[in-house]
């Protein structure tokens, strides 16, 4: 089965155009915050990777951009999560709303972690 994005770039240009910005912005903010992570398409949607293992996954959707996984951080983090909770494993942002990079940045950074421990 052909992938329909065969890049990050490509996912991201195919999508409309504030949403693309904000895409864009989400990428950034977690390459910043996961120094020398690689990236790939995976289910079709971005993956942002360590080693060539997936750290976090991003996609955008009608109305709001999902975040998987979500990280198993401290009880601050957790709280910050709160309001953005989606079932056991999905982060949703509205798109109506200002997005928190920052917070998807910890969020990266966070999975990052749990990922380095791991291998």
């Amino acid at each position: 089965m052909a992938e329909k994005h065969p890049t990050v770039d490509a996912y991201i240009a195919a999508q409309p155009e504030a949403t693309g910005l904000i895409l864009q912005e989400i990428r950034r903010s977690i390459h910043a915050a996961v120094p020398n992570a690689g990236e790939m398409i995976s289910y079709d949607i971005p993956t942002i990777t360590i080693d060539g293992h997936y750290v976090v996954y991003f996609a955008a959707w009608a109305h709001h951009i999902s975040v998987y996984p979500v990280p198993r951080g401290g009880e601050a983090l957790n709280n910050e999560l709160e309001p953005y909770l989606s079932g056991k494993g999905t982060l949703k942002f509205p798109l109506a709303k200002p997005v928190p990079y920052e917070l998807i940045a910890r969020v990266a950074a966070q999975l990052a972690a749990e990922r380095r421990r791991e291998h």
